[in-house]
């Protein structure tokens, strides 16, 4: 790996370490590889940190043949308000070499960490060679970050072998410890797609609350359900102190989403379920994109304009994969019926109701029509798959907050998946906290029907707790959906290998999350072989 970090850090410990302690807790040897001449003096006035100023780690984004996005936060007292910088911008140095010991210079430069963005920096690198590791730093007044990893895709239609990344999401911090982002870490994908969730906006948790799971830990000095700048600024600042987290940034490009709690539970469109008024929720949606910005390996082209951001987006890998990054909050119809788990929901039937907006439907739609890679991925946040929650084999109940919601919108999709004789289709997905893996059928009721694609829905990290394996009513919901090949409800992620033959899924799964170090073990593993969109046992 190119940082080493300590296994365990404390929060409160952590937040008031002095310069020497954070030094030796992420190791000097990763942090202080680089010569002096690297990196020259920032402009504004050579600042001097009594805390260290990269405490939210760094992390790389949205790759491309000739580079990615970097990031980190200039921050020395995370969970102070401001993050102990004054508000000035100050010059952040940078450095991009082609060893993890920072020997090899391939670019370097400068930019500018704004106090309008809370002291993000986000540099869009470019120039570099396709297909290869690389290896990233910042500097800012004789303080140098952690060294991360980023990869560049190879060349758009360039033949590729193979590919390896990761699906991962929902990580409530009080539910458990983030292990399986330590393991992430050690896999060393190509990327990892994380598809939202990566904060509760909640009112958080303490012991001996109202909570069907344990409390495993503890946000200190944590306000109340987070609605203003300075709150989502704040709960990201807590989950992204935690080591195993900054490990897998630092390990690999992630390519990024946003779910509903990044915002508020079950917001769809321009409303929320709690009724809140239009105006307000646009100001608080304004508040939590512009957080997320700040916080994620994000490009120019992703930074929020008020309450509206453009999410959605594609990434061509090699002649391998095309990748579609959807944004399944921001444009569709207001949530069918509540958003609830129900059965004879009118809303869901509706012909209007969209799932992406009409000019997200018809960029996706479009490409459909082209010929590309030899795998389409559709990156989300939420099941495409019909899926009956409800165990009574008489009362069909599929949630509303999920495509089933929007049955009009799967049905259009499908049709452009059809007419465009789109083949090997992927979906991967996440919010549900389960693992499943299901066939995409043109008529669900219709065992026989075609099968159009597949959908992998990944497990969160924590939410939810330790969790199980499986039970009795998961084992009556996929005979009541026998398009459905597997459930289980353990924490962990899916890790994807993608050859130009076969696409193989294996879901990750961790025996607890209430302890640190819990095991990992592969649960299941499935195969689609290119042209079969069907899932087989590997």
């Amino acid at each position: 790996m190119p940082t080493r970090f300590p296994k365990r850090l404390n929060v409160d410990d952590f937040a008031t370490m002095n310069r020497r302690s954070v030094l030796r807790g992420l190791g000097a040897g990763a942090l202080l590889t680089a010569t002096g001449s690297l990196f020259s003096r920032s402009a504004w006035g050579n600042p001097v940190f009594t805390t260290y100023p990269f405490a939210l780690g760094v992390a790389s984004g949205d790759p491309a043949p000739d580079g990615f996005v970097i990031w980190t936060k200039i921050s020395p007292r995370p969970l102070e308000r401001g993050g102990g910088m004054p508000k000035k911008p100050v010059e952040v140095e940078w450095l991009i070499a082609s060893d993890e010991r920072m020997q090899k210079s391939v670019q370097k430069g400068k930019a500018i960490a704004h106090p309008e963005l809370g002291h993000a920096v986000h540099v869009e690198i470019s120039g570099l060679e396709p297909s290869r590791d690389y290896f990233y730093q910042f500097a800012i007044g004789g303080e140098r970050s952690a060294v991360g990893r980023a990869r560049t895709f190879p060349r758009i239609g360039a033949p590729l072998a193979q590919l390896r990344f990761g699906v991962a999401g929902c990580q409530r911090y009080e539910a458990g410890f983030y292990t399986a982002y330590r393991r992430i870490a050690e896999e060393r994908f190509d990327f990892v797609f994380h598809y939202g969730d990566y904060i509760y906006e909640y009112p958080t948790l303490r012991p001996g609350g109202k909570t069907p799971w344990p409390v495993i830990r503890v946000m200190p000095d944590e306000p109340g359900e987070i609605f203003t700048l300075d709150d989502y600024r704040h709960r990201y600042a807590m989950y992204k102190l935690d080591r195993d987290l900054q490990a897998a940034h630092a390990s690999t490009p992630f390519i990024v989403s946003f779910d509903d709690h990044e915002v508020v539970n079950d917001w769809a469109g321009e409303s929320t379920v709690k009724q809140m008024p239009r105006e307000l929720f646009m100001l608080r949606r304004a508040a939590a994109f512009q957080a997320w910005y700040e916080h994620m390996p994000l490009r120019r082209a992703q930074m929020p304009k008020g309450p509206d951001i453009l999410a959605y987006r594609r990434l061509l890998i090699g002649d391998l994969l095309t990748l579609n990054v959807l944004d399944t909050r921001q444009y569709r119809t207001g949530t069918s019926c509540g958003g609830r788990v129900m059965a004879g929901c009118a809303e869901a039937l509706e012909p209007h109701r969209t799932m992406l907006g009409d000019t997200q439907e018809r960029w996706l739609y479009d490409s459909f029509k082209t010929p590309g890679a030899r795998w389409t991925l559709l990156a989300q946040q939420i099941p495409i798959m019909r899926q009956d929650r409800n165990p009574d084999p008489n009362i069909f109940g599929p949630s509303m907050d999920k495509w089933d919601g929007t049955v009009a919108a799967r049905d259009r999709l499908f049709a452009a998946v059809e007419q465009s004789k789109l083949r090997n289709l992927v979906v991967v997905d996440g919010d549900v906290h389960f693992n499943c893996a299901g066939e995409l059928k043109k008529n669900f009721d219709d065992e026989k029907s075609a099968t159009l694609g597949v959908d992998f829905t990944a497990t969160s990290i924590t939410s939810l707790g330790d969790g199980f394996d499986t039970d009795n009513r998961f084992n009556i919901l996929m005979q009541q959906d026998p398009h459905i090949k597997f459930y289980n409800r353990q924490r962990g992620y899916v890790r994807h290998v993608v050859t130009p033959a076969r696409w193989q899924a294996d879901f990750q799964v961790l025996d607890k999350v209430s302890v640190p170090d819990g095991r990992m073990s592969t649960r299941k593993s499935f195969v689609v072989e290119n042209g079969v969109s069907r899932l087989a046992d590997a």
